[in-house]
């Protein structure tokens, strides 16, 4: 998919231009906020599972509305978690309004969705609560990956971002230690913002089937879809036209169907690996008995 004109421009700017422009384009959208459509999906996990690439798919269909302004080229604003204390304005602002989207309706004969894409919103426990407050009838995209290779593709992640300086093995062994104390403070301060629980949760974060039952338990299972993210890797296209007929759209033929976020990793220490698999196939199989269902994963 080509970039906009504005995505182009945007680039060549200094970033005081940039934060003035976004601001400006912010305070507007919020003014207009009660004119803006909340999303009818949502993607929500998990980490280093495809949520982006299918996001970025899903926006070439011309009924899947980019998150406003397009420009920006932003798959989420984070509401549900680090931006919740902005308030519902701030966040319906980022949407499509409902008289852009009555003009594509009469284009097409069919009405335009919205929805975001956030990886963190299936970990973080209070998530499916609020979505539910708010949006009690969207339909929920969770994409899971091999837990073992989702892992190590987490950790080289925050190795790439600069806030990861120890090793695969240490990190592993630093979890519990890195994580003791935030479920508490997140628990007592609905605002609190935990890093390490975002970021330094490569083993816990692959234990599916607590994070899936939360938003079963509150959503009708005929708006839940889940995907293996083997299955996105594998064939693109026929896993985005199993999305676009969960959401309910005409069928489109997919014109670009490039990878995101693909980060190079050496060869994981083998031990390690067989550590983590044996670790994981019980829980994959409690998550195989939760979905009634397998996905092709070595644990």
């Amino acid at each position: 998919m080509s970039r906009s004109l504005g995505a182009r421009l945007k680039d060549m700017s200094p970033r005081w231009a940039k934060d003035a422009a976004n601001a400006a384009t912010r305070a507007y959208a919020v003014r207009t906020a009660e004119q803006r459509h909340l999303p009818d999906f949502l993607i929500v996990g998990t980490k280093r599972g495809g949520t982006t690439s299918l996001w970025n798919y899903l926006v070439q269909h011309p009924l899947v509305m980019p998150m406003y302004p397009e420009s920006r080229e932003i798959k989420s604003p984070w509401y549900f978690y680090v931006n919740y204390a902005k308030g519902d304005d701030w966040y319906r602002s980022h949407f499509a309004t409902e008289g852009h989207l009555d003009k594509l309706e009469q284009k097409y004969g069919v009405r335009p969705l919205t929805g975001e894409a956030c990886p963190y919103y299936m970990y973080y426990p209070p998530v499916a609560q609020r979505v539910l407050d708010r949006m009690p009838n969207t339909k929920i995209i969770i994409s899971l990956r091999d837990p073992v290779k989702r892992a190590y593709s987490h950790y080289w992640e925050r190795v790439d971002a600069g806030t990861e300086p120890l090793t695969f093995d240490d990190a592993l062994a630093a979890e519990a230690d890195r994580l003791r104390g935030e479920h508490e403070k997140m628990a007592a301060d609905p605002y609190y913002y935990s890093s390490a629980h975002d970021f330094h949760t490569y083993r816990d974060r692959g234990v599916y089937r607590p994070q899936v039952e939360r938003w079963l338990e509150l959503f009708p299972r005929e708006n839940i879809l889940v995907i293996a993210a083997e299955d996105l890797y594998k064939d693109e296209r026929a896993t985005f036209s199993r999305v676009v007929d969960f959401l309910g759209l005409p069928g489109f033929e997919l014109p670009v169907a490039k990878r995101h976020n693909y980060i190079p990793a050496p060869p994981m220490n083998p031990e390690t690996k067989a550590e983590l698999t044996e670790f994981y196939r019980p829980h994959n199989q409690e998550l195989f008995r939760l979905l009634d269902t397998t996905f092709p994963w070595d644990s």
